[in-house]
C-alpha cells in the first residue's frame, strides 16, 4: 500500500516539475520566473526524497542537501540581483 502512495506522490511530483518549468520559461515577469525556479528546487527535494523512500536508501541525502543549498543561494541571489543589480557588495575603504 505504502509502495502505491509513493509512486501516486511521484508522478504528481513530475507534474509539478513540469508545470514549475514551463512558468519558468514563460513566466510573465522575471519574479515569477524567480518563484518558479525556487518552487522547482523545492519540488526536486521531494522528488528525491521520495526515490530514496521507494528505492529504501540513504544514497542520496547529500543530492538533497545540495539541491537545497543551491535552491536557496539561487533565489537569494537572483533576488538580489533584480532589487538592486549588486549581488556581492564589496567596500573599498
Amino acid at each position: 500500500m505504502l509502495d502505491t502512495v509513493a509512486w501516486i506522490v511521484l508522478v504528481i511530483l513530475s507534474v509539478a516539475i513540469l508545470l514549475c518549468f514551463i512558468r519558468m520559461i514563460k513566466g510573465p515577469t522575471m519574479f515569477d520566473r524567480i518563484v518558479a525556479l525556487d518552487l522547482l528546487g523545492i519540488t526536486m527535494i521531494g522528488f528525491v526524497g521520495m526515490l530514496m523512500i521507494i528505492q529504501d536508501t540513504l544514497v542520496y541525502t547529500e543530492i538533497l542537501l545540495v539541491l537545497g543549498i543551491l535552491s536557496f543561494f539561487g533565489t537569494v541571489a537572483l533576488s538580489k540581483y533584480m532589487e538592486g543589480g549588486v549581488i556581492i557588495d564589496r567596500d573599498s575603504d
